[in-house]
This record gives structure tokens, sequence and C-alpha cells, in this order.
């Protein structure tokens, strides 16, 4: 079974929960853990942009990303979201196990 771990970041807790809540309650996502503070420093309309964000880690089957992925556009607030998927090469068996459950 393929895993991935997708990195999202957020602008707020509350969009954080209601992202995590519902890829979890429908099946998207096995596991959300939310960041605070996490400081963000990028080029955004050819200016340097710092934000304070949170950061999702997610993790989820291969096959589930393409409809975590269009979920995630749906319900975050940001025109172009940064949604990255990360493959996981190994790990315990009896966490791989949970997540293929």
């Amino acid at each position: 079974m393929d895993f991935y771990v997708v990195l999202v970041t957020v602008p707020n807790n509350k969009t954080a929960k209601t992202i995590a809540e519902t890829l979890v309650s429908e099946g998207l996502a096995k596991c959300v853990n939310i960041a605070n503070d996490i400081k963000s420093i990028f080029r955004w309309e050819g200016k340097v942009q710092k934000e304070e964000e949170l950061l999702m880690i997610i993790k989820t089957k291969k096959s589930n990303f393409p409809s975590l992925m269009t979920k995630v556009r749906e319900l975050h607030p940001y025109t172009m979201p940064e949604i990255i998927a990360l493959p996981i090469v190994d790990g315990s068996e009896e966490y791989l196990g949970w997540l293929n459950s």
C-alpha cells in the first residue's frame, strides 16, 4: 500500500480544524496533526511576504490524494493553497497497518 504525508499551510486554527475534521470524517485522511506558530516567508506577486500560519500534517493513502486535494481547495481560503504530498517510504508495521485499515 502506498501512503502520503501531505503538508498544507493555513491562516488560522478555525480553518485548520474545519479542514482536518472534514478530511478525517469523510475518510480522505486517517490522521491530521496541526502545528501552531509557523512563520512563513515567501515571494508572492513580486513581493516578499511574512505570515504567521499553521501547518497541517496529513496522513493518507496515495489513492485518496486526488479527492483530498479537491476537498482542501474547496475549504481553503487561499487562492493557491500549499498542498504538497510526500511519499512515506518506510515506517512501523503497526502504524502503516493502521493507516491502511
